[in-house]
């Protein structure tokens, strides 16, 4: 097959804040560091004789070598499936996964392939063969895949990293999702240390039952988050960002953690928090020269490894985008 008949696509997917402290498991936001990095996965979808997986970029190493224990390889299965109800012609394609996020990071990395893979799949239908699932369809798509991941059905990471912005999940199986109005203004630091944390672990190692005085306040703080985002109200919406179901056990599993947080929001920082199940910290603030002094801080106090990173980030309102 010559280079100048090679169809290709490639699709960007943003990391993302899961449950964005106040939310467990139904708030998701999805973030962009603001000096242009590429801050997630790219999957390029090209043509092929056979269907093959290839995997490069920093954290490539950190996946499986069989190509059948990787999500992308599941992903391109799934949707060959779901082309095979529809009538239509499956063809063979190659499938790049450039892995730039960091797995077990707390930023959504499993959820960042798996957007990644099955919108450039959609992409390369679109423009190839005229054939293309509807938003809709793909999402439930992205969460069929993120729950063989995590063991659960969640839609927190894949809702923020597919349609970008800040996500509510709802109870409903044909709607799933409901867009907020976010604080675009503001600036949300991410500091990951460069330690893993298994999501099962983290998701291990909470209670299985919640006193009433947690269930009234979780219900009350996230109730008030929403209000606020609608009405605009910063100051009422971070002032009750706070984590009564996970932060205070996972915390445990995230040395500095709580130091890094008493630190910040002395240090007068909107709201700290465990971005999903860490050990990736965010922080939130109004200005971005103030962004830039915690970030400095987090790099010098809460990284531990060479492979940790700290980046400024806005809200990603775009999601997953062809590039």
């Amino acid at each position: 097959m010559s280079a100048s008949s090679i169809k290709k696509v490639s699709v960007f997917a943003p990391a993302s804040i899961g449950n964005v402290s106040v939310g467990f498991d139904v708030l998701g936001l999805a973030v962009k560091p603001i000096d242009g990095t590429l801050l997630g996965d790219v999957v390029s979808v090209q043509s092929a004789q056979e269907d093959s997986l290839v995997v490069a970029g920093k954290f490539a190493d950190k996946l499986p070598k069989a190509k059948e224990d990787n999500i992308v390889w599941s992903c391109l299965q799934l949707f060959n499936q779901a082309l095979a109800t529809q009538n239509q012609t499956v063809v063979n394609v190659q499938m790049t996964l450039d892995k730039k996020m960091p797995v077990g990071s707390g930023l959504g990395s499993s959820a960042c392939s798996v957007v990644a893979a099955l919108a450039s799949l959609n992409a390369y239908y679109a423009k190839y063969h005229r054939f293309s699932f509807d938003e809709k369809i793909l999402l439930k798509m992205t969460g069929e895949m993120e729950a063989q991941i995590s063991g659960s059905l969640h839609y927190d990471n894949v809702a923020p990293c597919y349609l970008g912005g800040l996500q509510l999940m709802v109870p409903d199986n044909e709607v799933i999702n409901r867009e907020l109005p976010s604080f675009n203004d503001c600036y949300y630091v991410m500091a990951y240390p460069g330690i893993e944390v298994p999501t099962k672990a983290a998701r291990e190692i909470l209670p299985t039952s919640y006193s009433r005085a947690d269930v009234i306040s979780y219900g009350q703080n996230l109730a008030t988050f929403v209000d606020a985002c609608h009405r605009q109200d910063k100051a009422q919406a971070f002032s009750v960002l706070t984590d009564v179901v996970a932060e205070p056990y996972r915390k445990e599993l995230l040395p500095k953690y709580q130091q890094a947080r008493e630190y910040l929001i002395a240090k007068g920082a909107h709201a700290v928090g465990i971005s999903g199940s860490g050990p990736t910290l965010f922080c939130v603030c109004d200005s971005k020269q103030q962004a830039q002094k915690f970030a400095q801080w987090l790099k010098d106090n809460y990284l531990q490894t060479a492979l940790g990173f700290v980046h400024v980030c806005q809200v990603d309102e775009a999601g997953s985008v062809e590039i």
